[in-house]
């Protein structure tokens, strides 16, 4: 293989949040344009595992997030580290996200500049969204994401946590507004939501349980979208968000590590986020 052939398949690698030790020597990756894109990977002849990426899955390959990720990975990063990373972490996912399928548009209006001068405003379409971020580590995404958008949106909580035996996720928390019913009643009435799209943000998608539960509420209160943003996902979990609603979501994610262990942690993952992010390691 050529040294450009060796640059390619180590850039490739990045897209899955690998660090330089672990550049597979081989990586087999079908074009994009046909879903769902498989990898093979083998790390050294030690550690081989093959990876269906759903096709509304996007792995980032920026390499400002994936030098952040290698960061926010370390046990010595401290919490302010950790929640200073997150924010850079969210913002470029967010960046990259919204960059593909919204658009600038015209908003119909004229300011002036300093020099006088009048020009027409910009908006971005879609222009109804909503930030639901999971309780709680999904609070240390939130004013990444808003910061980035034009003009303030609404923010809307959902509280889920995973039971510590069975690992499924219950609910405790929705302040999700009521739905509105298009027609008043009747059985083909249709539920609208307060947003057409929902920003789902989450840091981890561990066994994908809390994404998905997530997902079918917010499609069940009537989004016509779902745009989740994570730092970190396993392979299962990742493909179970992305598949319990596939034509509906969307997944925007630094990294994809190979597993979860029985804990349901991600391995070698980055830890318990929310206590790393809350200082409640330990408890």
């Amino acid at each position: 293989m050529t040294n450009a052939g060796q640059d390619n398949l180590k850039r490739r690698a990045g897209d899955f949040g690998f660090p330089a030790l672990f550049t597979p020597r081989h990586l087999l990756l079908h074009p994009i344009s046909s879903p769902p894109v498989l990898l093979r990977i083998s790390l050294f002849g030690l550690v081989s595992f093959t990876m269906t990426v759903p096709a509304n899955v996007h792995v980032s390959s920026h390499p400002l997030l994936q030098a952040k990720l290698s960061q926010i990975r370390s046990a010595s990063t401290t919490t302010r580290e950790t929640r200073n990373l997150v924010h850079e972490i969210a913002t470029i996912l967010g960046v990259e996200a919204f960059a593909s399928g919204w658009k600038a548009t015209g908003t119909g209006k004229t300011d002036s500049t300093p020099l006088g001068l009048e020009y027409e405003t910009k908006g971005i379409d879609p222009a109804n969204i909503a930030l639901v971020p999971i309780l709680r580590s999904g609070l240390g995404m939130i004013d990444a994401i808003n910061d980035l958008l034009p003009s303030p949106v609404p923010i809307y909580h959902l509280g889920l946590f995973r039971e510590r035996f069975s690992l499924q996720p219950v609910e405790y928390y929705n302040n999700l507004p009521y739905q509105r019913p298009e027609q008043s009643s009747g059985p083909n009435s249709i539920n609208t939501a307060a947003a057409s799209v929902a920003v789902l943000l989450d840091p981890i998608i561990a066994t994908g349980g809390t994404a998905e539960a997530a997902i079918q509420l917010l499609r069940e209160w009537g989004v016509q979208r779902v745009v989740m943003l994570s730092v970190l996902g396993s392979k299962d979990g990742v493909k179970r968000a992305a598949t319990c609603w596939p034509e509906g979501v969307e997944v925007w994610i630094g990294a994809v590590d190979e597993r979860c262990n029985d804990r349901g942690m991600i391995v070698p993952g980055l830890g318990d986020i929310g206590d790393r992010l809350f200082v409640a390691i330990g408890k």
